[in-house]
């Protein structure tokens, strides 16, 4: 009986601890918390979109504008495409000028432009080339004719839809319209902008 007693005990005793080797008894164990990173987010403006502003600046010229400089000021428009890192975009311009000297004043410029550029961010820097039409008295005499521009220029992104920056160009007009005198000028203006 004693014998039968003690493999009761013993069959009871497994019986009971069998959960615990099976893992039913212990408490789980929680899972590791894993922890994903944010996005990268660019920092920096997209310069897509159609834009239009004004522009105040100087002028000095050469050639038959030669000893002539003072302000210009004027009105743009056009739109930029923002490729990632590359822009590429066109733009008109309307620019009075008050450029003369004794005997040859530039009136006005209109010029159709190019613009590509770097995108740096919030800073976009660019080249421009194109076309001017330009409006001049030379020896009290009306003229008028079509040169090339080119130059280069900046932009910062003061706002999402406010830029301001600074562009340098050079105007050239060879035989202005037949007039017997090259005509060239360059133009420095501050520009500011609102994209839509």
């Amino acid at each position: 009986m004693k014998r039968m007693t003690t493999s009761v005990l013993v069959l009871a005793s497994m019986a009971l601890s069998a959960p615990a080797f099976a893992g039913g008894m212990t408490a789980p164990t929680p899972e590791p918390t894993v922890y994903t990173p944010a996005p990268i987010v660019p920092v920096g403006a997209d310069w897509t979109g159609a834009y239009a502003g004004g522009t105040l600046g100087y002028g000095w010229g050469n050639d038959a504008l030669d000893n002539a400089d003072d302000m210009t000021y004027g009105l743009f428009g056009g739109y930029d495409y923002d490729f990632g890192q590359f822009v590429l975009g066109g733009e008109l311009e309307y620019l009075k000028s008050e450029m003369e000297d004794g005997t040859t004043k530039l009136d006005d410029m209109t010029r159709l432009k190019l613009r590509a550029g770097y995108d740096l961010g919030s800073t976009l820097v660019y080249g421009v080339v194109g076309a001017a039409y330009a409006n001049a008295d030379i020896g009290g005499t009306s003229y008028s004719d079509t040169g090339v521009t080119y130059g280069i220029g900046v932009d910062y992104a003061v706002t999402d839809n406010v830029n301001a920056g600074v562009e340098l160009l050079q105007n050239d007009f060879n035989e202005f319209d037949n007039s017997g005198s090259d005509l060239s000028a360059t133009t420095l203006g501050a520009r500011v902008s609102f994209r839509f």
